[in-house]
């Protein structure tokens, strides 16, 4: 067998192109007659546009068209989702506004500043009525979000929590809270739309999930799906955001449908305050009881989150709790206010980003109380199984990574007591918390080929948001047709090619890779049968259990002097190409174990005392995730999820006025999050982890564990050098003044 690629820290396959800037993002693609749009948002927050002046703004030169809901043409499908990722989305259909920055007119010039100029001449008058923006305003209408085909119902309940409860030595009852945080790719969302005629449409979409995107658009504009192409070679950045079809999409189909010609939109960063997603608010109520030597008894997780008044997200924050720890009594639940805002979607690791805070705080805060180390007390309250979903799960190495992760952070060094620890003027805080993430797998397809020049072509539909799935795709590839990653092309991006899932949930890898490993063996297992029973060659009357692939060569395992090329046993057979595809169901035995991915984080904090300046000054995570397909782009994966939840800690935090329910934090000057001078180095600790059942390729998602645990690891550490509890985030600097 060639030596494995797989594990191997491999560069970006990619890379070249994006550091020369010869990657080819959505808003990048040469289309011929391209026009040029730009989106009108509502300068309310709330009620009725009363009139709409496009007079001047259509007398502007190089103007092809001004959409309003007064002339654009009727899509109804526009607020009828069919998909957990689908949202409602508004594309002048009525002269509702309701919220911020809602798309009200939409401009088609020649060019990009025609179209701007143009814009910012439409004239708008509202009726407009009071809006809301304050969870506390609406707590009392908060209701249960229904239950997610496919995922945990809303609310939980295991064991008596009221009698646990009074027995316990030792309870914590807190509130936590998390803010509205905004997406911030480095790319923003932009589409080109090209119409050709009335049923044929071809996107090139900043997506996350292209077939998706196709069957809401298809739907929508009442197209046949094979009508409607989406291409998507390169993503800047996804992270839950591009999950969705917003508004913008419909708006440049509709455009490029009315126009007749190609039309370009993309939003500004300003826009994607507005109507392409957030992780939303929570309130988070947790309850943590344990005996005295901490023993946990009980836990109770009550969320509360906000979402708009046209359309349902929930954040499952308390889902986490239900699995995390070996506790006997378990109550959660979820329940969603409604606000005149836009609808939230998912962000990195949704539920688990925020609610880790609120849980691992929570236990922070108990083994204060108890007198107890705070990496002891999980240890003492370990679940060797799913205490959820009472089943094994199907590897956990988490007692490694706390092991691990301490020696090399020296947890062993820190003092108990808050404010004990110093470094000249400033106080210093240890803290820890734990990670996990729910390993993922979808039915996925791919197709390999080998030519006859002894190269391979691997095919899936799938995106590359930044992860790095080009490159692992290859590897995986390589090593299952039995060639180098030299002669391997992987392909992805287009709804031409073998069909797979949105890359969301941290699952492209485990879907996509194990549809690509099967494709890969299958044609390897097609060369074999051909070089032993096809025309003549050294390895021809042996069975293909004899022979073995080495770099793109069939060898003898008992002569290895005899040998066949892939190129060879085409030419002989009279093959230009010999391809496979596969269609990869959820590995069966799953539905038998609990599949998650874990981690812990070791983080120190520095805090001046005197203007209570918060510094991160030492980062080490440990993660368990199955088999690390690339230890290069884990490691980036890791670190920008760490990264990320710096922000969640300390700096992120969409601020609305709440007299108007308006945003006011619209760019990165006002929108706070890390740079690197917030950032130290990190030790990233990836222990070995075998599993046998999660899918073919034995690996889990990396992409969003990362950020799991690092704003309750904060905020612990914070407390520890403090003496001061911050329980509502982001961490800034009055909180502890």
């Amino acid at each position: 067998m060639t030596a494995s690629s797989v594990g191997k820290p491999l560069d970006r396959v990619d890379g070249r192109l994006k550091v020369t800037g010869t990657a080819t993002f959505s808003a990048e693609v040469a289309v011929a007659n391209v026009a040029h749009a730009v989106i009108v948002g509502a300068t309310i927050s709330k009620g009725k546009i009363t009139a709409l002046d496009v007079g001047e703004a259509q007398r502007v030169p190089g103007v092809v068209a001004v959409l309003t809901h007064l002339n654009a043409a009727k899509v109804p499908g526009a607020d009828k989702p069919t998909e957990m990722t689908d949202k409602v989305v508004q594309v002048l259909q009525n002269d509702a506004v309701l919220y911020d920055g809602q798309p009200i007119a939409l401009v088609v010039a020649d060019t990009l500043e025609h179209a701007s100029h143009a814009a910012s001449l439409v004239k708008a008058t509202y009726a407009a009525e009071a809006a809301i923006c304050e969870m506390d305003k609406e707590i009392g209408a908060g209701f249960a979000p229904k239950a997610a085909p496919g995922r945990p119902p809303p609310d939980s309940n295991r064991g008596d929590i009221d009698a646990a409860l009074a027995t316990a030595f030792a309870r914590v009852d807190a509130t936590y809270t998390t803010p509205c945080e905004n997406h911030n790719p480095l790319e923003m969302h932009a589409t080109i739309a090209v119409f050709q005629g009335e049923d044929h449409l071809t996107l090139y979409d900043a997506t996350q999930g292209i077939f998706g995107l196709r069957k809401r658009i298809s739907k929508a504009f009442d197209l046949k799906p094979e009508n409607v192409r989406v291409i998507s070679h390169f993503v800047g950045g996804g992270f839950g955001s591009k999950g969705s079809a917003w508004s913008h999409v419909f708006l440049a189909a509709m455009a490029s449908r009315a126009t007749g010609r190609a039309v370009k939109l993309s939003i500004t960063r300003q826009q994607m305050f507005a109507f392409v997603g957030y992780r939303p608010q929570t309130i988070q109520q947790v309850t943590a009881a344990a005996s005295k030597d901490g023993t946990l008894v009980a836990l109770r997780h009550e969320v509360t989150s906000a979402t708009s008044r046209f359309d349902t997200f929930a954040e499952p924050s308390a889902n986490v709790t239900r699995m995390l720890y070996a506790c006997p009594n378990v109550k959660t639940s979820h329940r969603l206010v409604r606000l005149d805002v836009a609808t939230p979607t998912f962000t990195r690791a949704p539920g688990e980003a925020s609610g880790s805070f609120a849980l691992e705080s929570a236990l922070d805060e108990l083994s204060y109380s108890l007198k107890m180390d705070p990496l002891a007390l999980r240890l003492k309250n370990y679940a060797e199984t799913d205490p959820d979903e009472k089943k094994p799960f199907s590897s956990k190495t988490l007692r490694d990574c706390y092991t691990q992760g301490a020696a090399k952070f020296g947890w062993s060094k820190r003092k108990p007591e808050p404010r004990s620890m110093r470094d000249g003027n400033w106080l210093v805080g240890f803290g820890m918390a734990t990670a996990t993430y729910p390993s993922r797998q979808s039915a996925a397809s791919a197709l390999a080929r080998v030519k006859k020049d002894g190269s391979a072509q691997v095919l899936a539909g799938s995106q590359d948001i930044g992860t790095g799935t080009y490159t692992i795709m290859t590897q995986i590839a390589a090593d299952a047709l039995g060639m180098s990653v030299e002669r391997v092309h992987f392909d992805l991006g287009d709804t031409t090619f073998p069909e797979t899932p949105v890359s969301g949930g941290s699952q492209t890898a485990s879907s996509v890779g194990s549809a690509v490993k099967r494709a890969g063996m299958a044609v390897r297992t097609k060369l074999i049968d051909l070089a032993v029973k096809g025309k003549g060659g050294p390895l021809n009357g042996m069975s293909a259990e004899q022979v073995d692939a080495e770099a793109g060569v069939l060898v003898s395992k008992q002569d290895r002097t005899k040998s066949d090329s892939y190129e060879a046993v085409l030419a002989r057979n009279g093959l230009d190409q010999i391809e496979e595809k596969i269609d990869e169901k959820e590995k069966a035995e799953r539905k038998d174990h609990s599949t998650h991915a874990f981690g812990a984080h070791f983080i120190e904090v520095k805090v001046d005392p005197d203007f209570g300046e918060v510094r991160v000054s030492r980062v080490v995570s440990a993660f368990a995730a199955g088999k690390i397909l690339n230890r290069k782009t884990a490691r980036s994966q890791f670190i920008g999820g760490i990264v990320w939840g710096l922000g969640l800690a300390l700096h992120e935090h969409t601020e609305r006025d709440p007299r108007t329910s308006r945003v006011v934090t619209k760019d990165l000057a006002d929108y706070h999050v890390p740079v690197h001078a917030d950032v130290p180095d990190m030790d990233i600790v990836m222990v070995d982890e075998v599993d046998p059942y999660v899918n073919e390729i034995g690996a889990k998602g990396v992409g969003e564990i990362g950020i799991v645990g690092v704003g309750a690891a904060i905020a612990n550490a914070v407390y520890h050098a403090t003496g001061k509890r911050v329980r509502s985030l982001p961490i800034t600097l009055d909180k502890l003044l």
